[in-house]
């Protein structure tokens, strides 16, 4: 290789340049260590000595020296709200959108993040007006979604499904709970003192709809027993009692865990046929392959009413037997207490029991019982005597099994 004369200039050249290119270098970072405040490395202090109270005194202490520093603005912000200090988060986010010289996009940013400050503090009407103004900006999707929360919270259930149209218009994301909003809408249509039965039908057939556009993407029966129960709950607004049994008896078909929902409702279709005996005669078939603590006190009682001591009890023995239950045990006594006893029909030659001894083991079983007779939600173990198909502890919907507490063990 030969000897070029220029490198002799060359090389001293470029290790000049490079020499003063670090001293720059060193110079502009020095400068910028200097700018920062004594706080910000107390808080990074802390943070490293696990103290975050005394970190987060440290920076807001940085965030009042130099109110330009957005971006520790919304870490400060974030903080504080899952910290629960909503006041504080409040402030923070007010403090940047009082600046009239905030970029757009920081503006944006500070909407939103605000607008979660008022939604975990539970100021409905001001998150929903906060997430209405960044609805078409980059945070479209985010903001929808809490409006959904939003509009579901308050029970308003045609907003709630504009607000999932806008939000399937954004991505391609499934919605399993706006069958049950459908729902929702039906049944408060039915529920009025004059009931509105063309909404009803036209929020159960959109109910429909939804769920077959969902298909496989739903868990479990419970919106096909939803919506055949409010259909049949259609039927008999309408005075159509045979399309009602038959809606009914779906649900025994198509969600049979779920029949101790609509078992009475069932029998008093065929009550008003005088068929009483064949509505009996399907429940009890279908507690015999399906047994739940609902409807096997349904069975008994009519059973007792109908035809009498015997019968009901033979059902009530072979029953507890094969499914022991405590609960059971508890409805049977109460039961055999309100018809007193059914001395007049007992069997001849049967057993009975004085009313007094049945009173006192019944007031000792129900002591322990009571506490097993309620639903209870899978996902956050808030109980409750009635079923709920959206949870009122978590909001969750489907959550509640159709089964008593003690079913479950």
């Amino acid at each position: 290789m030969d000897f070029e004369p220029w490198w002799l200039i060359a090389v001293p050249v470029l290790f000049g340049l490079g020499w003063i290119a670090a001293r720059v270098d060193i110079r502009q970072m020095l400068s910028e260590t200097r700018s920062l405040p004594d706080s910000y490395f107390k808080g990074l202090n802390f943070i490293l000595n696990e103290e975050p109270d005394r970190a987060i005194d440290a920076f807001v202490e940085v965030a009042k020296l130099d109110p330009e520093t957005t971006e520790l603005h919304f870490a400060l912000g974030s903080l504080f709200r899952r910290r629960g200090e909503m006041e504080r988060a409040i402030r923070v986010h007010q403090s940047l959108l009082s600046r009239a010289d905030l970029p757009q996009s920081e503006r944006e940013h500070a909407l939103h993040e605000i607008a979660h400050d008022y939604l975990k503090a539970g100021m409905l009407d001001r998150a929903e007006e906060a997430f209405l103004q960044v609805e078409h900006t980059r945070f479209a999707v985010s903001a929808v979604r809490a409006l959904i929360r939003i509009y579901e919270s308050e029970h308003d259930w045609p907003r709630a499904i504009e607000a999932v149209k806008r939000l399937r218009a954004l991505v391609d994301e499934p919605v399993p709970q706006l069958v049950h909003y459908q729902c929702e809408q039906a049944l408060s249509a039915l529920s009025q003192k004059q009931p509105k039965l063309d909404v009803a039908q036209a929020a159960l057939d959109a109910a429909e709809n939804a769920a077959t556009a969902l298909k496989g993407q739903l868990k479990g029966t419970a919106y096909q027993a939803r919506i055949a129960i409010l259909r049949a709950a259609l039927c008999r607004a309408k005075g159509q009692s045979t399309p009602e049994r038959v809606y009914l008896e779906s649900v025994l078909s198509d969600a049979p865990d779920y029949a101790g929902l609509i078992a009475s409702d069932l029998l008093d279709n065929y009550r008003q046929a005088n068929q009483v005996d064949q509505g009996l005669a399907v429940l009890k078939r279908h507690y015999a392959k399906f047994p739940s603590l609902d409807l096997f006190n349904l069975v008994f009682r009519e059973l007792r009413t109908q035809q009498g001591y015997g019968p009901a009890w033979d059902f009530a023995r072979e029953a507890l037997r094969s499914k022991p239950s405590l609960l059971g045990l508890d409805r049977l006594l109460e039961a055999e207490l309100a018809a007193d006893k059914g001395k007049d029909n007992a069997p001849s030659g049967g057993v009975s029991v004085p009313e007094a001894d049945l009173a006192l083991l019944r007031s000792l079983i129900h002591k322990h019982s009571q506490r097993l007779d309620r639903y209870a939600c899978s996902q956050c173990g808030f109980e409750a005597r009635n079923y709920y198909w959206q949870c009122p502890g978590c909001n969750a919907w489907e959550t509640y099994a159709p089964r008593r507490l003690e079913e479950l063990r």
